[in-house]
């Protein structure tokens, strides 16, 4: 949906200029003006705006932000069938340590590359930040702290840092986004300052130079409220999803110290999960019922 949508900006921008000018009007002020002049405005604003961003971010904050474009094709880091993997897998967690005690997930949690359990469920063995994240929490509750306040508390500390890391580059690219309409007025003024140097010409001329150099102003203000700006809200949504992943693990770890059963305490993160995300009663009920028991 997020492609179509940047191909209806062109269809909705460039259509309207048909609409109003007439096609052949709107082909030669396409042509003769907007596409020769795009270059050199594109240069000083985009060129500007890149550095700028480098400038003002850390090296992995620009990294982070290339991870990040591949938002607009895959606007989430999780579908529904990743969430019931990681229902099923704390669901068979939270089995063994109510039958067996904390302590018989020490082998799991310990080496949890190597673990039996998780190697189950491929999707979240292969995640190493969510797999390191859970099983620390685990590995402080066998070592004998099990206040659920305590463990609650420190889970969301750490959860807003991989909150406010995940949703930085997002920030970063609204950030640029906001001055990308300054710099088109920057090139639109390097514009008028070469018009001026013509001052002399015949107004053909200079009226091919003004609209040239206004431009700039178009490029700066379209790219900004049409392609960058929708472009960081894709970035944090996507970054959102991330974290979204962290919390359902907090909701049924917390709830399962509270006292709840397995599947209850499955049950309070499933209902966490966003709608879109989120599978139904009994179509998770029937996914845990069909789990093989705990390895030992």
């Amino acid at each position: 949906m997020k492609l179509i949508g940047l191909l209806l900006v062109f269809g909705a921008t460039f259509g309207g200029l048909v609409l109003t000018a007439g096609m052949e009007k709107a082909i030669h002020l396409m042509t003769g003006i907007m596409l020769p002049a795009t270059p050199g405005e594109m240069m000083v604003i985009l060129g500007c705006a890149f550095s700028a961003f480098i400038i003002a971010n850390s090296t992995q904050t620009i990294k982070d932000t290339f991870k990040y474009m591949g938002c607009l094709a895959k606007p989430f880091s999780y579908k529904k069938s990743d969430y019931i993997e990681l229902l099923s897998m704390l669901y068979t967690l939270f089995k063994l340590a109510r039958s067996k005690g904390f302590l018989a997930l020490e082998q799991h949690i310990e080496n949890p590359h190597d673990s039996s359990l998780f190697s189950q469920f491929p999707g979240f063995h292969k995640n190493h930040h969510s797999v390191e994240f859970l099983c620390d929490y685990l590995r402080i509750i066998s070592l004998g702290n099990e206040d659920s306040g305590q463990i609650g508390a420190l889970m969301d500390e750490e959860i807003a840092r991989i909150e406010a890391h995940e949703t930085h580059p997002a920030h970063a690219m609204h950030h640029m986004a906001e001055g990308i309409p300054a710099l088109g007025i920057v090139a639109a003024v390097l514009g008028v300052i070469k018009t001026m140097a013509s001052i002399s010409e015949p107004p053909e001329v200079l009226g091919k130079l003004i609209a040239g150099a206004l431009v700039g102003t178009f490029l700066g203000v379209w790219l900004s409220y049409a392609f960058f700006g929708p472009f960081s809200l894709a970035m944090e949504e996507r970054a959102n999803s991330e974290v979204q992943y962290y919390k359902i693990m907090k909701a049924a770890v917390i709830a399962f110290l509270n006292g709840a059963a397995p599947q209850v305490a499955v049950e309070f993160a499933r209902k966490a999960l966003s709608h879109d995300v989120r599978p139904g009663f009994n179509e998770l009920e029937e996914v845990l019922n069909e789990l093989p028991p705990p390895p030992m």
